[in-house]
């Protein structure tokens, strides 16, 4: 069937001129059939007749059609196989003249997809010939964009080259051209205008700028090296003018230099224009400026420093004012008068306010003010103000050296010392004669105070133009008050008790010399302990205290002489607790003795009334311990005496007590204290007394009965309590 529509399809071409399709079919079935002959049939695989046919394959293909469901239908049903082949073989022939009528009823249809299939053809043949055209412009195509590409590139490059000459060019010109607005700025504009400042920068970039170019030997610089060099020795002349002007001003009377210094901050520029360009001005300027400044200085504190010594006390102590040197030493027919306003040189009093942040920092003393009021001050505050003014002032010299003439580190500190060095000198020289004479160790120790805070703000501010001469002011100060404080101790090691008057049970001149001494150094040395300062401490409160037990002994009866040192240890005691810590060496010391010589005291007086008593209980208490009270049995007599005794003296003997202890002290709050420790330790003795008596040796007495009842004794000493 397909070599029949092969042939149909084939004979397509003969359709139109045969004119009927029917006739053209009959033709053919007719050329079949006369076609008997097949010998020339091409059977391919299904050959028998060939050589190459193999008994194997038609096994296998036998074997194939066995396993085909109607064959094993047929084989199971038991047909005849071959009157099923010549039945299925008629049906094939059936079909076959069927399918030939079919494609005769449609070879018209054939014949027209015939003609449109060929049709076809030639459109597909047109559209490969203009495919083929379009492949071949499109490779011209990419030839071309592939040489636009590479076109591009190339003009990319030279357009960043052509950018990056361009730009340095552009900058190279700008930097050469000296414009208009810049040569009339420099020659006619006064230096304090901000457009000859601006212009002036300008004019400083574009000198360096001709530099650089010089070392590159470019010789664009040579035409713009004139008119800038021109351009700069104005600038230098116009400047080194305003700068030496402002440094002249100085020099006026009465001129406030912080106010033109402010001004050269402003312009500061101006000197580093000069350091950079013209070295030679820059350093006349500079040695200009140190020359004035350092004579300014000098001259005002000179004659600052002089007048504030004429405001000090006319008085001052002197090599005769120690602690162990008795009052009347100094009292003869050509000594002078003690001055009103005569300096305290133990005391302390209101002379560490100083050291207040409020009036260590205040404002320095106006001398001519305090002489119109006709006041007078302490070495330590002419000293405070002398300072403060010079710490103000070289602090603010520092920072304007460091700002205007741009050093920093040790070249700061050189030009700092080379204006401020002689101002310093004078201070030491003068301050070495005062101090060498100077035996106001509280003064000496206040300014040593005074320049530890002062150098901490120096440090605080990151200044370090005075660290330099505050040491060497330590170094004046630190021995002077070491070696005063040793001849006070000296003073006292070598004072003879016997040499120093009438004795007095209350508090001495010298030991109320050393506690106000003491405690005065104590507190100022809180702040910045000194371990030198607490060891001269130390051994002047060993002297002091070796001075009180000579003089205790110089009285006849223990009793004056614990009055005595009750006295002076409450007194010393007292003074230190004002101004020292609670915790302090010398406090606590002070507290231990006291405490040990007030409860000898009250012993000592409970003794005269209640000795007999106090004895006896001691001695009984000693005997209950050992278990012996029994050897006291026979003492029955001595018992009653001393209860008869108790009860008929004990309230005339404590009103006389309380009354003698209060005339003994000075301490108003002392003596109160004392009487409450004897009466408080005779309640424990007649408690004592009661608790002997209880024990089964004594509870046959009779005069227990007469035992004055221990509460009632309670209630009636609290009414001989002084109260103040």
């Amino acid at each position: 069937m397909a070599d029949v529509a092969a042939a149909a399809v084939g004979a397509g071409s003969d359709v139109n001129t045969a004119g009927n399709p029917t006739e053209v079919a009959m033709a053919y079935l007719q050329d079949e059939k006369t076609d008997g002959d097949m010998t020339n049939l091409n059977l391919g695989e299904l050959d028998l007749t060939t050589d190459e046919f193999i008994l194997d394959e038609v096994d296998i293909h036998i074997q194939a059609n066995l396993e085909d469901d109607l064959v094993k239908e047929a084989l199971k049903t038991g047909v005849d196989l071959r009157q099923y082949s010549k039945q299925v073989e008629s049906e094939l022939q059936r079909i076959e003249q069927a399918s030939i009528k079919d494609y005769i009823k449609e070879s018209q249809n054939i014949a027209s997809l015939h003609n449109q299939i060929t049709a076809c053809d030639s459109i597909l043949e047109r559209m490969e010939g203009m495919l083929s055209g379009f492949q071949s412009d499109l490779s011209s195509i990419s030839s071309e964009i592939q040489t636009l590409q590479q076109q591009s590139v190339s003009m990319n490059v030279r357009l960043k080259n052509r950018q990056a000459v361009r730009s340095h060019l552009s900058q190279l010109v700008d930097e050469l051209v000296v414009p208009g607005t810049m040569i009339s700025t420099i020659l006619d504009s006064p230096v304090t205008e901000q457009e000859f400042l601006e212009q002036l920068h300008e004019l400083n970039n574009k000198i360096n700028f001709a530099k650089e170019l010089s070392f590159r030997e470019t010789l664009a610089c040579s035409d713009i090296q004139d008119i800038v060099d021109r351009l700069k020795l104005k600038a230098v002349s116009k400047i080194r003018e305003f700068i030496l002007q402002k440094i002249y001003s100085f020099r006026k009377p009465m001129t406030n230099y912080q106010i033109p210094q402010n001004t050269l901050l402003k312009y500061r520029f101006f000197y580093q224009f000069l350091l950079a360009n013209e070295r030679t001005v820059a350093k006349e300027i500079r040695d200009e400026y140190v020359d004035t400044m350092s004579k300014i200085y000098y001259s005002y504190f000179k004659s600052y420093s002089s007048r504030l010594l004429k405001v000090q006390y006319e008085e001052v102590a002197d090599k005769d004012d120690l602690m162990g040197v008795e009052d009347t030493a100094k009292k003869g027919f050509f000594s002078k008068p003690s001055l009103k306003s005569r300096n305290t040189i133990f005391t302390l009093g209101q002379r560490g306010a100083i050291l207040s942040p409020a009036e260590l920092e205040g404002p320095i003393l106006v001398p001519h003010t305090a002489q119109r009021g006709d006041s007078r001050y302490p070495y330590e505050t002419l000293f405070r103000s002398q300072h403060y003014a010079l710490l103000d002032n070289g602090c603010r010299e520092y920072l304007f050296l460091s700002d205007f003439f741009m050093v920093a580190g040790n070249s700061a500190l050189d030009l700092f010392n080379s204006i401020m060095g002689k101002t310093l000198s004078m201070f030491l020289k003068s301050m070495s004669t005062y101090v060498s004479d100077c035996y106001d160790s509280i003064a000496i120790f206040l300014c040593i105070h005074i320049i530890l805070r002062f150098r901490a703000i120096t440090a605080k501010r990151t200044i370090p133009a005075l660290d330099k001469y505050w040491e060497a002011v330590l170094e004046l100060l630190w021995p002077r008050f070491e070696m005063i404080l040793e001849m006070n101790i000296h003073s006292i090691r070598n004072t003879d008790p016997q040499k120093l008057g009438l004795l007095d049970t209350r508090p001495h001149y010298i030991t109320r010399r050393y506690a106000e001494f003491s405690s005065a150094i104590v507190s100022i040395n809180q702040t910045f302990p000194n371990e030198r300062t607490h060891t001269l401490l130390g051994q002047l409160l060993v002297e002091v205290e070796n001075f009180v037990l000579k003089m205790a002994a110089e009285f006849p009866s223990r009793r004056d002489q614990l009055i005595f040192l009750i006295n002076n240890y409450d007194m010393m005691l007292s003074v230190l607790m004002e101004r020292a810590a609670d915790d302090s060496k010398e406090v606590e010391g002070f507290q231990q003795l006291l405490l040990a010589r007030t409860q000898e005291f009250i012993e000592e007086i409970l003794s005269p009334p209640f000795g007999g008593m106090i004895a006896f209980v001691k001695e009984a208490e000693a005997l209950m311990e050992k278990g012996q009270l029994d050897r006291l049995k026979n003492e029955e007599a001595r018992i009653t005496q001393l209860v008869r005794g108790f009860s008929s003296t004990w309230k005339q003997s404590v009103e006389s007590m309380s009354q003698d202890v209060m005339r003994s002290f000075t301490n108003f709050k002392n003596g109160t204290s004392i009487i409450q420790g004897a009466l408080t330790q005779l309640i424990q003795y007649y408690h004592g007394f009661h608790k002997i008596l209880n024990q089964p040796t004594f509870r046959s007495l009779a005069v227990r009965s007469e035992l004055i009842n221990l509460h009632h004794l309670m209630v009636e000493v609290k009414k001989h309590k002084p109260n103040f």
